[in-house]
């Protein structure tokens, strides 16, 4: 199971999320924590310069960019549409 840090400007923006969307945030990040779902998830580096995070799919519009720390701990950094990787 992964630990999970919360960066601040993640917990803004998901504060701000629709009550029944954060609800499926919250399911997913579950998810998130056990590897195995991680293809599911679609779970995917990033490129250019955003080379050094990953990205998760909540729903068809919604994804969590995040940063490893180490193979057993990450830091969810964003949450948002297409226009999170801009």
């Amino acid at each position: 199971m992964l630990k999970i840090g919360y960066k601040q400007s993640f917990v803004r923006q998901f504060n701000k999320l629709e009550p029944a969307l954060q609800d499926e945030v919250v399911e997913k990040i579950e998810e998130f924590r056990d590897k195995k779902n991680h293809k599911n998830l679609r779970v995917h580096k990033l490129h250019g310069a955003l080379k050094d995070r990953y990205s998760f799919s909540v729903n068809y519009d919604h994804r969590i960019a995040f940063r490893y720390l180490d193979n057993n701990t990450v830091v969810l950094l964003d949450i948002g549409d297409h226009d999170l990787y801009k």
